[in-house]
């Protein structure tokens, strides 16, 4: 049982334990539940690290279970432990969307992230000024709010180049996006050339979908496929007006995996992706 990782990971290990001894012990998330005093959808969530456990449960559970071995009790409790860790996005806690914490704390334990994005530049690539447009729109009377989604945003970005390994992250965004003048020509032509510079970093691989390339693997909408170390299961990541959703069985994490290697093979040779930028900026944004 792998126990690298923060506390997000830990968490999701820790539900991934706690299930596997579950079934090995012959007991269904009702009888859980019942012997808990809870929902099974509180068992379900605990399950799959969306929600978290006290630690007198926790012991209550592995001694249910069978557990006899005092390592064994003693690794998950220390896993228990590690997950109730606070990460740095609870300070932003009162204004994040549902979900957006959850998701912060898996990209920042992600040792990669690959994503499409037909209608935004991606978050870890946007400009400050690019950011609040977007942010802006969605809560045009809500100035604090805006002012600290900002601030939550560009502290994301330093995944970029934290050290000693910065996350790897590979964009497939459609040209339609860059054309769409967020924030007026001035906050776009500085996007773009943020752009440009970032697809610099070795660990950044930037693609732009033509317009007239039509139809492709993902033209469903935006997804984000998280990857972690050895033995911690990739994550899809599908976000929505309607909310948040997260797939980790392995058929759908598969047929996402397959779908965007389908859109990047699809896409330009990030090699041409400055080039792109500037003759969007120069046809668009220039003055």
């Amino acid at each position: 049982m792998a126990t690298a990782g923060g506390p997000t990971v830990r968490r999701r290990q820790l539900g991934s334990e706690l299930r596997r001894l579950r079934e090995h012990a012959g007991k269904k998330i009702e009888d859980v539940a019942a012997h808990l005093e809870c929902s099974m959808s509180k068992i379900s969530r605990v399950e799959t690290g969306q929600a978290p456990i006290k630690a007198r449960d926790v012991r209550d559970l592995l001694q249910w279970y069978g557990v006899t071995d005092p390592a064994q009790t003693e690794t998950v409790m220390q896993i228990h432990k590690d997950a109730q860790q606070q990460g740095w996005w609870a300070h932003y806690g009162e204004v994040l969307p549902s979900g957006m914490a959850t998701y912060a704390g898996l990209e920042s334990d992600a040792r990669a992230l690959r994503s499409y994005e037909p209608t935004f530049v991606h978050g870890l690539l946007q400009t400050e000024d690019y950011a609040r447009a977007v942010i802006a729109a969605a809560r045009p009377n809500e100035p604090y709010e805006v002012d600290q989604l900002v601030r939550f945003r560009k502290e994301r970005q330093a995944l970029l180049t934290r050290e000693p390994e910065p996350l790897e992250l590979w964009v497939v965004l459609e040209e339609s996006a860059l054309r769409r003048p967020v924030g007026g020509r001035d906050v776009m032509a500085a996007q773009l050339a943020h752009l440009a510079e970032t697809t610099a970093l070795p660990n950044v691989t930037i693609q732009v979908m033509p317009t007239a390339k039509g139809a492709h693997a993902a033209l469903a909408g935006t997804f984000s496929l998280l990857e972690f170390e050895p033995r911690t299961p990739t994550v899809v990541y599908v976000n929505s007006i309607a909310g948040n959703v997260y797939l980790e069985k392995e058929r759908d994490v598969r047929t996402f995996i397959q779908t965007f290697d389908l859109v990047r093979a699809a896409a330009p040779d990030p090699q041409e992706t400055p080039a792109t930028l500037e003759k969007i900026a120069r046809e668009m944004y220039s003055t």
